[in-house]
């Protein structure tokens, strides 16, 4: 039931009622704080849940490590794939277990790894007991708010009924989309970015302040949202009581520091966590260019093997697209949202090679957003978008879940 239908329970409420009944019809009304869009939304989101899991059950029956078995694996297996293990073992085993340190043998980054997922992880693990259904638990509710307030935005930003729809339609349906269901950070970051973005463009700076530290605890990207947060504030100003909200926008910096303060008294470093992914992801500085022509070398000059090759395509065209949409944000002036998309640019566009670029693309919401409202003024992009890329995020998905490179 939409938010303008007629106030039934008011109707209702001046009939004789036993105790207790007032209560019932509160909670009623404030259900309906959920609109139509918005069960229209989450009836989108769980429809392609449950395709990524059909397709997880098929994986594992279709594609198992042996060819030759008649007993397939428990579909949750399909999901423990690669940084899943890491996260695990971080919510298992904290980030030191025992005397282990970096720099001994076997040891395996960890600490690149911000604590949020993990720790939500293990929380979630105290009612649900297996680790992988934990993980799972974890990313379908994240991922349920970040829609919402996805939908939502879009809504704030196309005067159109069906913006917020479309906006989550393509955002659901992108290739990388399986990480949203997956045990990893995706979701969960959405699930604080995104709402903190739709309170600053209400102009309720503590709350967005408030989710965007929230945010920092899961990810690094926390920090580029960080920044929007604070040129849409410097760009929007418009009275001394705004101006009184201006030291929240320093709140989404404790986590970082104080993971890094964490690792520094453990480690005596604190860059910790950056020297960690310099080690295990090559993510050590190099120049835009360089970045560039080592990952052209890796996708064409044949130099790694086919699964890898076709990965390190997708990085380059991943990153164009993100200087497109990044230009784009430049020209219509959304100076915040620029800054978001192309800080992370520069973060994964001047390593030794470009990294989990198509995975970032779900993090940048306005390119959701610019699609929605060009399939509105277009008609045919949706369904050019549905039959070119939805085949995508299946690819994708199964060379996820059948323990191949994905991004």
């Amino acid at each position: 039931m939409s938010v303008s239908s007629p106030p039934r329970p008011r109707a209702v409420a001046s009939a004789p009622r036993r105790r207790g009944a007032p209560r019932r019809a509160r909670w009623h009304v404030r259900w309906r704080v959920l609109g139509k869009e918005d069960a229209d939304v989450l009836f989108l989101y769980v429809l392609t849940r449950a395709g990524l899991w059909t397709t997880a059950y098929g994986a594992t029956w279709l594609f198992p490590p042996d060819s030759r078995t008649h007993h397939a694996a428990s579909p949750l297996s399909a999901w423990q794939q690669w940084d899943w293990w890491h996260y695990l073992r971080i919510a298992q085993e904290g980030y030191f277990p025992g005397d282990l340190r970096p720099g001994m043998e076997g040891w395996d980054n960890r600490e690149a790894f911000f604590p949020g997922f993990p720790f939500t992880l293990r929380a979630v693990h105290a009612v649900v007991p297996d680790w992988a259904a934990a993980g799972l638990l974890v990313s379908f509710v994240a991922g349920a708010v970040a829609v919402l307030a996805l939908a939502r935005i879009a809504r704030d930003h196309v005067p159109h009924p069906d913006a917020g729809r479309r906006a989550v339609l393509f955002f659901l349906l992108s290739p990388c989309a399986v990480f949203l269901a997956a045990g990893y950070t995706e979701a969960l970051f959405l699930a604080f970015a995104l709402p903190a973005w739709l309170a600053a463009r209400r102009r309720a700076w503590p709350l967005a302040a408030t989710l965007a530290a929230l945010a920092t605890t899961v990810r690094v990207s926390g920090l580029f949202l960080a920044a929007a947060l604070a040129v849409h504030f410097l760009t929007t100003v418009r009275a001394h009581r705004d101006g009184r909200a201006l030291p929240w926008l320093l709140l989404p910096a404790l986590p970082p520091l104080a993971y890094s303060w964490y690792l520094k008294s453990r480690t005596g470093d604190w860059m910790a966590w950056k020297h960690a992914e310099e080690r295990g992801w090559y993510r050590d500085f190099h120049t835009p260019w360089e970045a560039w022509r080592n990952t052209w070398e890796a996708a064409f000059h044949h130099t790694t093997s086919t699964g890898y090759a076709i990965e390190f395509q997708a990085e380059l065209l991943a990153m164009v697209l993100g200087l497109v949409l990044t230009g784009f944000l430049l020209f219509r002036r959304r100076w915040a949202e620029a800054a978001y998309t192309g800080l992370a640019l520069v973060a994964l566009g001047t390593s030794y090679w470009y990294m989990s670029l198509p995975r970032a693309t779900l993090l940048w919401w306005p390119l959701w957003i610019v699609l929605a409202s060009w399939s509105l003024r277009a008609p045919r992009v949706r369904t050019a978008y549905v039959c070119l890329v939805a085949p995508l995020m299946t690819l994708c998905a199964l060379t996820f879940l059948t323990g191949r490179w994905a991004g």
